[in-house]
């Protein structure tokens, strides 16, 4: 190597340091920057000035006492919300900041395979990168209020957040995965009660339980409605433009643990056609006499029973009421996630593909906090009855639903005499 490229390598590093060091601040992050030092050197002049005068002995006091503790009151605010204003279900975040789970959260990130730079020019620690993003996922604060927690520019924390969910991102095929060989086995459950008796031939084992929800989110630019507001779940579906939400696909174990997830656009109907194809291909993912129990809506197949519509005969609504039991589990589950990570009820982002890096993150944190036994009970919502069409139907599926329904309505009969 000759001095030219000596120069050129030492010329590069230089600048890979200014980059890190110094990028040019937004009128915003300027701004805040600004009233800070301009609060700093107002309030250094204001403690100056009632030092030199004689005030009442008990205020003196309460003036050193202040400026004494005054260094360690910054240092603790900085990553805590005590004098943060409350905002809607603050006090019931608070489970997400547990220091174990934040250190287990860093631990992870350590042991990822992707050994890119977190962004952001705050030299926080990793473990503060954590809380920081935690924050923003568990309460619903604005950038604004989490900035004068932490004490950093909104546009650096947006970038540091971004970057966190974009590296938990990359742990998803480790934490949200579907289950094989032993880890399978132990993952099922009766379709009817434990305690009754079932004949494995005819009644499948259940491995999990297939649903969807929806997070609304903000309208991409161009598509908003000016005298609209935020849109309201209850009744997203019917007045809410198909682009204002995302359906968050899942199937979960009989814990609520997430085995499956697919974050699509509110427009994208696929309830269910591109897991069952799936299946279909690779029937080893299917444990034998096993089956996944999904609402109305979804595709009807051997792998994915489905409930009955329409005009119910005894034997059907016997049937039907046997799945509502398994599909409490999935209502439960999501209702946990919501409960958790309260930024879910409204993501105020207008961009698709962000939208979804920060739903995905959410469902990935949801094992983590499931896998270290730190569950949020949250509440499942009743929802207004909507009439579901069935799906697609195949005959293998409807000839085993009608032969597991058929055993269920005689063994009721049965029972009954």
């Amino acid at each position: 190597m000759d001095v030219s490229e000596y120069v050129l390598s030492a010329g590069r590093a230089v600048l890979d340091i200014v980059e890190r060091e110094w990028q040019p601040l937004s009128s915003g992050e300027l701004e805040q920057r600004l009233d800070q030092a301009v609060e700093e050197i107002l309030e250094a002049d204001l403690i100056a000035k009632l030092k030199t005068q004689p005030p009442p002995t008990i205020f003196v006091q309460l003036l050193q006492s202040h400026a004494e503790v005054q260094p360690q009151v910054v240092q603790t605010t900085t990553f805590n919300s005590e004098e943060e204003e409350q905002a809607p279900g603050h006090g019931e975040s608070q489970h997400a900041l547990d220091s174990a789970a934040i250190q287990h959260i860093a631990d992870l990130l350590q042991s990822s395979k992707s050994r890119a730079r977190m962004a952001g020019r705050a030299r926080l620690s990793l473990s503060h990168t954590v809380l920081l993003s935690l924050t923003l996922l568990s309460e619903r604060v604005s950038y604004r209020c989490v900035s004068r927690r932490f004490h950093l520019e909104k546009g650096n924390i947006h970038r540091i957040f971004f970057s966190f969910c974009e590296r938990i991102n990359i742990l998803e095929e480790r934490l949200i995965r579907w289950p094989d060989g032993q880890e399978a086995l132990e993952a099922l459950v009766p379709l009817v009660s434990p305690e009754r008796e079932q004949e494995e031939h005819e009644v499948p084992l259940v491995l999990g339980v297939l649903g969807h929800t929806c997070i609304p989110i903000r309208l991409p630019l161009g598509k908003q409605n000016m005298e609209s507001t935020v849109p309201e779940v209850k009744r997203m579906k019917m007045e809410a433009h198909a682009d204002s939400w995302l359906n968050l696909q899942l199937v979960c174990d009989r814990n609520g643990r997430f085995l499956h997830c697919r974050i699509s656009k509110g427009s994208d109907m696929d309830r269910g056609r591109a897991l069952r194809d799936k299946l279909k291909q690779h029937p080893a993912l299917m444990p034998s006499g096993s089956c996944i129990v999904a609402r109305a809506g979804y595709p009807l197949s051997a792998q994915i029973l489905t409930p009955y519509s329409g005009r119910l005969s005894p034997k059907e609504e016997l049937f039907n009421k046997t799945l509502e039991g398994h599909f409490h589990i999935l209502d439960q589950a999501v209702a946990n996630l919501k409960a958790r990570f309260q930024r879910l009820c409204y993501l105020d982002i207008g961009n698709y593909d962000r939208a979804r890096v920060v739903v995905q993150t959410a469902c990935v944190l949801h094992n983590v906090f499931l896998d270290m036994g730190q569950v949020v009970q949250g509440e499942v919502e009743k929802e207004t009855l909507t009439v579901e069409v069935e799906g697609e139907m195949e005959e293998e599926g409807v000839q085993r639903r009608d032969t597991i329904s058929d055993w269920l309505f005689k063994r009721s009969y049965s029972g009954n005499q």
